[in-house]
């Protein structure tokens, strides 16, 4: 078994698309309020997310595996809107500014998310490969129903609303792929499920985080 197909198996321990907070968004359970306060907390993953490819990029010794991560940096900043400008768009368009984005206070959970991916990034750099691996081997499938039920249940239609979904589901389909073999090539399996696993624990954390500001409980 390939070391990626294992780490699979990690992730499904703590799929995203299995939380509860998810999965009442797919049902339509969620208040427009509620999903402008995930979009407002969320914003923090998104403003880091380039940053932390970027310490793992600079962390990295072989000059191939960089040229890879480079290429994700890029299709993060460079081409089109970068994504935290597509982020703010989704804000704004559920009745959240641009600058109350930014003064927001940040939840515990979502703090400690974005604190984890950096200090797994600022390591052993294929602790942060694996970390990028446990995003965004679930990013596609996570932007393409978050997406359908937007539409569906909350009347966003409007493409430049739904750009970053739509840029995720373009992009990180092949990010998958390119991270998935590098993982492959470069991880120790033991240390890689580590990673892996606090990875994808924190960003099911941050979703325990706005679950609690919502008072949503819990439980599926």
């Amino acid at each position: 078994m390939q070391l990626s197909t294992r780490l699979r198996e990690v992730l499904a321990e703590h799929s995203l698309l299995s939380h509860p907070y998810y999965q009442a968004w797919n049902r339509g359970a969620l208040s427009r309020e509620t999903l402008r306060d995930y979009a407002v907390q969320y914003f923090a993953q998104v403003d880091a997310f380039p940053r932390f490819v970027s310490t793992v990029h600079s962390q990295c010794p072989d000059i191939r595996v960089r040229k890879v991560l480079l290429q994700n940096l890029i299709d993060e900043e460079l081409h089109g809107a970068d994504h935290p400008e597509l982020w703010l768009r989704f804000a704004q368009a559920l009745g959240a500014s641009p600058e109350a984005v930014h003064r927001a206070e940040l939840l515990p959970e979502t703090r400690a998310t974005v604190d984890t991916l950096f200090q797994l990034a600022s390591g052993d750099w294929r602790d942060g490969l694996c970390a990028l691996f446990a995003y965004e081997a679930q990013v596609p499938e996570v932007a393409r129903t978050k997406m359908d039920g937007l539409r569906r249940f909350y009347g966003l239609t409007d493409e430049r609303a739904l750009g970053f979904f739509q840029a995720h589901l373009t992009y990180d389909v092949e990010h998958s792929r390119a991270v998935a073999a590098l993982v492959d090539a470069h991880a120790e399996p033991e240390r890689a499920e580590r990673a892996t696993r606090l990875a994808a624990q924190a960003l099911w954390g941050f979703l325990d985080g706005v679950s609690r500001q919502a008072a949503i409980p819990l439980v599926a």
